[in-house]
């Protein structure tokens, strides 16, 4: 078979319709040569490819700069509500590829540096990703920061710019080994420092009672200062900011205290201030309540509160005097959306700043409050929610601690006038939890405190309704909304699989990519022969590319023509990776008793990071990569079944796996996955999905019809069921030969020769302490898992649900999610108007 196109070539063959204009090549080409230019210092003549890489990003910046100060001065004119998103993640990937596609500039600059005898795709590896978040929260953070742009909605988003984001992945023995992720080691081109927007934030201290009000003194402050990276819409000339802070220690800090003696120490303790943006924590669905992430959660409010009253208070482009002083208008010109409960900190702060600092009456300051906050859930797992310690409160933020018992107290009294006598209800919804360590449930705080609370899928949020917060919605059912997750068809079409992209623009124009529901429209091609053709040969041209890129990596040989069967997300028992892990055994342990039998070959990939203090995620690592080690030494097997740990999961990594796929494995236990956005990615790049009836699979199968996917095991009833009448693995075991084998196997060390007693713990766990019920949907995943290998053996039928699942993706867009966060949670609407670019005048 040819060698498959690279993507630089096959941008260069897309028809007419993408071809760059010789003026924007020549443009590019000059600019480049002269950041080159400045890029290499005197004694240093030879450039390096990665002089190279920032000379490109310098370019491609300066196309950035003009429309985002264009983008701000049109938002400060026409002063239109503005809205946060505060997230202490924001997984945003590398930013080089993604900046060319949406200001239009991929093709001249591909020509430009391909006439410079260099390459795009080399360049562009070269960018480390920004990995500042853990998984789907913050890579939805990033998904929502594009689609709000291309929108055209005044928007921010709010984090922190740790030094360290999530550590990169190595795999030695088998195991999992963490490696501190220096990702500014180099510099970072998209970023610019804005120290003339330096704020104090405040920790530590008490509460004074003067005459003239309460006062928060005897304090240590902690500078934040913002980097702003900006993010453009798509080909919109809307460009709006990221601002990230980062923390430095003031001048004096810790050297009154030293004044006679140790002036070096009090220099080297400068890093205790400036180690709150750091490192981000690096687990995902599970609360580690260390007094450094507190600390990470109120300095990332407390800076960009500031800034929001700063902005909200002088409402002219440049200036600083305050226009408004009167806050009754706060909520119609801002809205502060809370990504899950990091930061909650945001409700008491800004009743600190209306009451204390601002002199805004207590009731008035907390209905403002409320109508200004918006808080969405992103998980029902019990050890995922924040609930931190009253003690560690009352020594860190003294006032936000006294607020916080004054909104409970006025919240209970409410709940109490309601449902008099009822004090198990009290107990269940106060926002204090009483107990041998009192407790602050920042999820309640979120709840009393929002005009509206979401969930992330339509049976998340029925979950978080009829359960969670069930108490609360009996309230005020009216508070409550579902907000089906999106992704952004920008990066997760159009950049990463432009193959694809081409044909389905051949059948029905390129407006897609703004409005992805016209994938509709393809439900008309789903016979015709030549777009059936076309998209399989795409998918086998991402395989093929795939395959070579993980024969580089891994010295593996992978057959291409093989069903690629992937699942990439976070390691987490929830997830069920173990359910994979024992279909390939069970696989193998078929073809190694009928090995002259025809199987349909399978490449099994996955991948994932496992938090570093998780024992089982990381054990359940060290199971994968020793299955891969057995089965695919195996001569007995030879090509018919593979299985690979894609080491270091992150976003550019997805770019590249995610087209190549055929299957999608989303086989979390029902009711515990939120939503899920890979699900969605894999939809809309043409893999069929094998998963439970959880999270948004739901919608999707209710979109492509139930039978286009392969849906399998147990419903949210069901679990629930099982739940109640007492879950017993050993049943299973007991009844099912082939699970007994494979349980067997992996417990007599077959998989772990060198180490027989390896994976004690997992089968432990598997059979006496497992809440993700692994055995009770074995039966049925492998059923399926037969379904899929029929279906794959047909491949015109297996492209024709592919297309049609292709066709039925258009509601996971991030555009249409944020459409109705705009219209009803923070009440704006979406703007088609395009601002001039920086070369036409001003209407």
């Amino acid at each position: 078979m040819a060698a498959p196109l690279s993507d630089g070539e096959r941008r260069k063959q897309i028809s007419v319709r993408g071809i760059a204009g010789l003026g924007d090549v020549a443009e590019v080409r000059k600019s480049f040569n002269r950041h080159l230019h400045f890029t290499l210092v005197k004694d240093r003549n030879v450039a390096t490819p990665r002089d190279y890489y920032f000379a490109l990003a310098h370019t491609v910046r300066d196309h950035l700069v003009g429309r985002w100060i264009r983008t701000q001065q049109h938002y400060y004119e026409r002063d239109p509500k503005r809205i946060y998103y505060l997230s202490l993640e924001f997984y945003m990937g590398r930013t080089l590829q993604n900046t060319m596609v949406n200001l239009g500039l991929q093709n001249a600059c591909d020509e430009a540096i391909y006439q410079l005898g260099l390459d795009l795709e080399e360049l562009e590896e070269i960018e480390e990703d920004a990995g500042l978040g853990n998984g789907g929260l913050g890579r939805l953070a990033a998904c929502f920061l594009d689609s709000m742009a291309t929108l055209g909605l005044a928007a921010y988003g709010y984090g922190i710019r740790y030094e360290f984001g999530i550590f990169n992945q190595k795999i030695v023995d088998g195991w999992q080994v963490e490696e501190a992720d220096d990702w500014l080691r180099y510099g970072n081109p998209w970023e610019k420092a804005r120290p003339e927007y330096m704020l104090p934030v405040h920790f530590y201290g008490r509460v004074d009672r003067t005459s003239e009000g309460v006062k928060w003194v005897d304090t240590q402050v902690v500078l934040a200062m913002p980097y702003d990276t900006p993010v453009p819409g798509y080909k919109n000339n809307t460009v709006n900011t990221m601002r990230l802070w980062s923390a430095k220690a003031p001048n004096d800090f810790n050297l009154q205290e030293f004044n006679v003696g140790d002036y070096i120490e009090a220099v080297l303790d400068r890093n205790l201030a400036e180690n709150i943006s750091r490192v981000l924590y690096p687990n995902d669905n599970f609360f580690e309540g260390k007094e450094l992430r507190l600390k990470q959660e109120y300095f990332v409010v407390a800076a960009t509160l500031q800034d929001i009253i700063r902005r909200f208070k002088s409402s002219k482009f440049g200036c600083r005097d305050p226009v408004r002083t009167c806050f009754e208008t706060f909520p119609d010109k801002v809205a502060i959306q809370l990504n899950d409960t990091h930061p909650a900190l945001s409700i008491p702060e800004l009743m600190r700043i209306l009451v204390d600092v601002e002199k805004v009456d207590w009731n008035k300051a907390w209905e403002i409050t409320k109508r200004t906050c918006a808080y969405t859930n992103h998980t029902v797992l019990p050890e995922a929610l924040e609930r931190w310690p009253v003690s560690m409160f009352e020594k860190l933020l003294p006032r936000h601690l006294e607020i916080i018992y004054a909104l409970n107290q006025m919240h209970l009294d409410r709940v109490a006038a309601l449902y008099p006598g009822d004090i198990d209800r009290l107990r269940r919804m106060s926002v204090i939890e009483e107990g041998d360590c009192k407790r602050i449930n920042m999820a309640h705080l979120c709840v009393i405190g929002s005009h509206v609370v979401n969930g992330v899928a339509r049976i998340h949020s029925d979950i978080v309704k009829n359960s969670v917060f069930k108490d609360f919605y009996d309230l005020e059912p009216e508070k409550f909304q579902n907000k089906t997750n999106g992704i952004t068809p920008r990066r997760w079409l159009l950049l990463c699989n432009p193959g694809l992209v081409d044909v389905i623009a051949e059948k029905i124009g390129e407006d897609f990519i703004t409005d992805l529901s016209q994938l509709k429209k393809l439900l008309d091609f789903i016979n015709n022969e030549t777009f059936i053709r076309d998209v399989a040969k795409v998918k086998q041209e991402n395989k093929l590319k795939f395959a070579t890129y993980l024969e580089e990596k891994y010295k593996v040989k992978i057959n291409p023509s093989s069903m690629f069967d992937v699942q990439v997300k976070r390691i987490h028992e929830y997830k069920r990776q173990l359910l994979n892990c024992l279909h390939a055994i069970t696989l193998y342990n078929r073809i190694r008793s009928n090995p002259s039998e025809s199987f349909v070959p399978r490449t099994i990939m996955i991948g994932g990071k496992a938090a570093p203090g998780y024992h089982m995620a990381k054990m359940i690592i060290k199971l994968i990569t020793s299955i891969g080690e057995v089965i695919n030494n195996d001569p007995y097997v030879g090509d018919r079944l593979k299985v690979i740990f894609l080491e270091n999961y992150r976003v550019s990594l997805a770019e590249k796996v995610i087209p190549a796929a055929d299957l999608s494995q989303q086989i979390s236990t029902a009711g515990t996955e939120a939503s899920g956005t890979g699900n969605m990615k894999f939809m809309v790049n043409g893999a069929l999905t094998i998963g439970t009836m959880d999270g948004a699979n739901v919608e999707m199968a209710e979109e492509a019809g139930e039978e286009n996917l392969f849906i399998f095991g147990m419903q949210v009833e069901d679990v629930e069921a099982l739940d109640r009448q007492g879950y017993n693995a050993r049943a299973y075991y007991e009844r099912l030969p082939e699970l007994r084998q494979a349980i067997d196997q992996i417990s007599s060390g077959f998989f772990s020769p060198q180490d027989p007693g390896c994976f004690r713990d997992v089968v432990n766990m598997l059979l006496y302490h497992d809440r993700f019920k692994v055995f009770a949907d074995y039966e049925a995943y492998i059923k399926c898992q037969g379904q899929v290998d029929q279906l794959f053996m047909d491949p015109r039928e297996w492209t024709k649900k592919v297309i049609r699942n292709i066709a039925c993706s258009g509601k996971f867009s991030s555009d249409r999610t944020i459409k109705e966060y705009a219209r009803d949670i923070w009440g704006v609407e979406p703007s088609a108007t395009k601002i001039p670019p920086p070369n036409l005048p001003r209407d």
